[in-house]
């Protein structure tokens, strides 16, 4: 079984709207709303492919339940904690031509829910995926997913972490099965910048030196590359078409890519998977659909 953790979902309000005009009243042509979290958008494009996952994390109030029902709505399991207190955010997202977002804070999450989120992470079994993905609320320890990996470490769960900077760096040494910078997050790390392949792949294998099996550096538009842990690297171009929406394509790819994998156990499949429901994601207004990705796919063959 796969399980994605969203520590802070979101219910994602998007305005569509001719043009935005600070101080004063504006008017949407049209609105939708979306279930948002880095680790449900992983949940939603697995479930396209035909993966089944389970989705962890913390929920609360009216606007908790609400997004609880929606993602039960699109055929994903889920498994969250209720907070006692406080409410599920929401994010405004304003389309205008250009991307304003609003994004709310978020509950507080208690000791005794962390205590609750890792006694059912306690029950994970070999061989089962764990994807942990996105940043910290401020509600929680800083050293969150290392606690986690800590926890897991030897039990043969395949741990997949989308995380930037310390958060990325401090687990390394529990080995995660795949990691997801992007090449600019990767330089910040080594407090350089990486724009060529050869950059790429030499500080992917500095990671791994590190601990990290398999490395998925994203690109945008430049594609993507892929440094895995027995295999030659691996680079990957994009398909063509328009540019709608960044949020969530990165979800996109790791879900893309972790389905590939687990489908065909080849990683040049898992990468071409990957790279279609991250561009596909991109070509959407929410995320997208098996259609669109099998019709990016198709580019990438």
């Amino acid at each position: 079984m796969i399980y994605t953790v969203t520590f802070n979902p979101a219910l994602d309000y998007v305005v569509f709207m001719d043009e935005l005009k600070v101080g004063e009243i504006n008017r949407s042509t049209r609105e939708s709303i979306f279930y948002g979290g880095k680790g449900i958008n992983v949940s939603v494009i697995l479930n396209e492919f035909g993966v089944e996952s389970t989705a962890l994390g913390f929920i609360a109030g009216f606007t908790g339940l609400a997004l609880e029902k929606g993602v039960e709505s699109l055929g994903i399991r889920t498994d969250f904690i209720a907070l006692e207190e406080g409410n599920t955010r929401i994010n405004v997202k304003m389309r205008h031509g250009d991307e304003t977002d609003v994004n709310g804070q978020g509950p507080v999450i208690t000791n005794e829910a962390i205590d609750a989120l890792f006694a059912k992470l306690d029950e994970l079994k070999s061989d089962d995926v764990l994807i942990l993905a996105g940043s910290i609320p401020n509600t929680l320890p800083e050293d969150i997913y290392e606690k986690i990996l800590a926890r897991l470490d030897g039990k043969g769960i395949r741990v997949v972490v989308d995380a930037t900077k310390d958060l990325l760096l401090n687990v390394l040494k529990y080995h995660p099965f795949l990691i997801k910078p992007n090449n600019d997050e990767l330089g910040e790390m080594f407090h350089t910048v990486c724009e060529t392949r050869e950059d790429i792949e030499h500080y992917a294998k500095e990671l791994q030196k590190m601990g990290a099996r398999n490395v998925l550096v994203s690109m945008g538009g430049k594609g993507s590359i892929l440094v895995p842990e027995d295999a030659e690297t691996i680079q990957m171009g994009t398909p063509k078409g328009k540019m709608v929406n960044s949020v969530g394509a990165g979800d996109s790819m790791v879900a893309g890519f972790v389905a590939g994998y687990l489908q065909t156990g080849d990683y040049k499949e898992a990468l071409i998977t990957g790279s279609a429901a991250g561009s596909a994601t991109a070509f959407s207004e929410g995320l997208a659909n098996i259609d669109l990705i099998n019709e990016t796919m198709a580019q990438l063959r």
